[in-house]
């Protein structure tokens, strides 16, 4: 087993409380790293776990956990889990696991899960929908559409999520959150392979040249996955074929290093926005 033989890795780093007397990772803490890994690999999917299984009519069940230890980790050592799902049975689904530092493989995993009825506990086939998305993940297939378009074409995804994003987790007043730019602006939405919105956002004029990207927002569950740049990435897109030599946005400052890493750069002082602090962003096309 290789790091390179995973799509997926989860970066951790080991803390002082998953030490034991011996000064190493205790072992039932490796279950916990891979079980931590298989969270990020739903997200690498583009799939909400809990609106997914719900969608599903089902939920996973383990039927197996296995470990071979090779190595042991150290308090603060940089790690890596690796997660692959390697096959798909009728009900079933087996994960192989590696923890790695660096290259070194520490410990290798196996997680077989039954895909069942979440009431009567009783094994399903695995949804032929899932099978897909599953097989097309570990196969390199891209798992988000970003669709852009406008109000008429995309508003009810896009509203949804701002609704739930600003209005209701943010508790921003409904009356700031629409305004009349919706209807002139080009707007992106992100989809998963079901179809589920994930993620939005606007792009328009500001001045003569420069355009502004505004209303971004990602649903709780998959935020850390790469679809909020996806996004992103469609409206400057947007913008350069509009001929717009720059784009700005006002970032909450919470997410200020997502936008950095972007390309984006901050300009003059933080302010407040329906309560929120903000620092104004450029980034030249």
């Amino acid at each position: 087993m290789k790091r390179a033989d995973f799509r997926f890795l989860d970066r951790q780093r080991v803390r002082w409380a998953e030490v034991d007397l011996q000064k190493i990772v205790f072992n039932g803490h490796y279950l916990m790293y891979m079980d931590t890994a298989v969270a990020g690999y739903w997200r690498a999917l583009a799939l909400p776990y809990h609106a997914t299984m719900e969608a599903l009519g089902g939920d996973l069940f383990v039927r197996k956990a296995a470990l071979e230890y090779h190595a042991s980790a150290e308090y603060d050592d940089a790690i890596e889990t690796g997660i692959r799902c390697d096959h798909i049975g009728n009900s079933s689904m087996r994960w192989v696991s590696g923890v790695f530092r660096g290259e070194e493989l520490l410990v290798s995993g196996e997680l077989v899960y039954v895909f069942a009825d979440p009431v009567a506990k009783k094994s399903l086939p695995v949804p032929p929908d899932l099978r897909r998305v599953l097989q097309g993940f570990e196969a390199g297939e891209p798992m988000v559409e970003v669709r852009v378009g406008s109000w008429d074409e995309l508003g009810r995804e896009a509203g949804a999520i701002r609704q739930q994003v600003f209005v209701q987790e943010q508790r921003i007043p409904a009356d700031m959150e629409w305004d009349a730019a919706d209807a002139i602006c080009v707007h992106a939405v992100a989809f998963n392979r079901f179809g589920l919105p994930l993620a939005t956002g606007r792009l328009l004029e500001h001045v003569p040249g420069v355009a502004k990207i505004g209303r971004m927002a990602v649903q709780r569950a998959m935020r850390g996955s790469q679809i909020g740049r996806h996004v992103l990435d469609a409206l400057m897109a947007a913008a350069r074929q509009r001929g717009e030599r720059e784009v700005l946005l006002h970032a909450q400052t919470s997410a200020a290093g997502f936008y950095r890493r972007a390309g984006f750069t901050p300009r003059g002082p933080e302010f407040e926005e329906a309560g929120i602090a903000h620092i104004e962003m450029v980034c030249a096309l």
